[in-house]
């Protein structure tokens, strides 16, 4: 029962994810970690709100599930989250920043999304691949089928900031300045990595949060070059959300047809 309970939360929220990543390519709805302060002098607790909105950091549509978010210690140890709390527009949590150094809370899902007809009728699948050959028979007409790989995530440094590792898996960043040391005015370069890789033409947007207040968004829409590096500018203080998409062919799955990969990142910037 606690599997099928496990799938069955798997599966949607996966599917939350996808249509938040098609979505959000729309320029409609898109995912946030927001959390309540990025740079601490000393231990002490933060707290994360959790959402889908129209606008970064204003909850205005959808919770946003907290199930499989992992913060990393300084250590690599995992650190649980506490008093989570799912509401109608947001999820709120806090965790106890204990160690000195940088942690990263992330999440980071793969699965596969697939659609077909079955005696005429329209069939969809999300969930996991290994579940995939499962769920969708074998002679399933008109099947088309993607492979997903999103990555949610933003950094809370106790003290000094220290250095941040990639593991090679999906969309990830390497940035010139430590994502904990940001200062108004001092442009940011970012190198985005797909499987460890450099990549180019990776498109990527960036938002100052507070866009409620104010008549333009002032989003930032730039592409990686060849060296898989963009250069954003931070002109004003404030929270920023940054959304990254690419899609390649890089499948494990021989019936997909193409992988979506999305980064969606959360970075504090404080005035000098």
């Amino acid at each position: 029962m606690n599997t099928i309970k496990s799938t069955v939360k798997f599966s949607l929220s996966l599917m939350a994810a996808a249509a938040v990543l098609s979505s959000s390519l729309a320029q409609a709805h898109g995912y946030w970690l927001l959390p309540s302060s990025t740079v601490l002098s000393a231990p002490q607790f933060v707290t994360f709100d959790a959402a889908v909105s129209n606008d970064p950091f204003h909850f205005n549509h959808r919770p946003l599930a907290v199930d499989e978010v992992q913060v990393t210690a300084p250590d690599g140890s995992n650190q649980r989250l506490q008093n989570v709390s799912k509401g109608e527009l947001r999820t709120t949590f806090d965790v106890n920043f204990e160690q000195k150094g940088t942690y990263r809370i992330s999440n980071y899902r793969e699965g596969v999304r697939a659609s077909w007809k079955e005696d005429g009728q329209p069939k969809r699948f999300m969930g996991k691949i290994e579940e995939f050959k499962q769920r969708v028979p074998a002679n399933a007409q008109e099947l088309k089928v993607s492979e997903i790989a999103n990555r949610l995530e933003t950094f809370v440094t106790v003290g000094s900031p220290s250095p941040l590792k990639t593991n090679g898996h999906g969309l990830e960043i390497v940035s010139s300045v430590h994502p904990n040391d940001l200062v108004a005015g001092e442009p940011l370069t970012l190198q985005f990595l797909v499987d460890g890789k450099p990549t180019a033409g990776v498109e990527v947007e960036v938002i100052r949060g507070q866009t409620r207040y104010r008549n333009q968004k002032g989003e930032q829409k730039l592409k990686t070059d060849a060296d898989g590096k963009v250069k954003i500018e931070l002109p004003e203080a404030g929270m920023y959300w940054l959304d990254a998409d690419f899609v390649d062919h890089k499948v494990k799955t021989k019936e997909a047809s193409e992988r979506s990969l999305a980064y969606v990142l959360t970075l504090e910037v404080l005035p000098q």
